[in-house]
């Protein structure tokens, strides 16, 4: 019998940050994600498509992708202002 496929993603975290290994945009990203997400104190959760193929349907040509509660915030790039902005407006 089969291993039934993994059902769909969900986020865990406030913050996500959705990519790849070996994406530089995501290599990038990721210290601006981190950095917000200690100074608010809120958790991150990195996922990558390649683990996840509803991401990856999803996401697939956007990455990085950063969601704010599991809510498209930014992708390819980030800026750091709005999603500080945003932050804010969360607390």
């Amino acid at each position: 019998m089969a291993a039934a496929a993994p059902g769909p993603w969900t986020p865990t975290a406030p913050l996500t940050l959705i990519g790849k290994p070996g994406c530089h945009l995501c290599d990038t990203v990721r210290p601006v994600v981190l950095a917000l997400a200690e100074e608010f104190g809120v958790g991150v959760e990195e996922v990558s498509i390649r683990d996840h193929p509803d991401l990856a349907a999803a996401y697939g040509e956007m990455i990085p992708v950063t969601l704010l509660d599991g809510a498209v915030h930014d992708y390819w790039r980030i800026d750091a202002d709005r999603l500080r902005a945003a932050l804010v407006r969360r607390l």
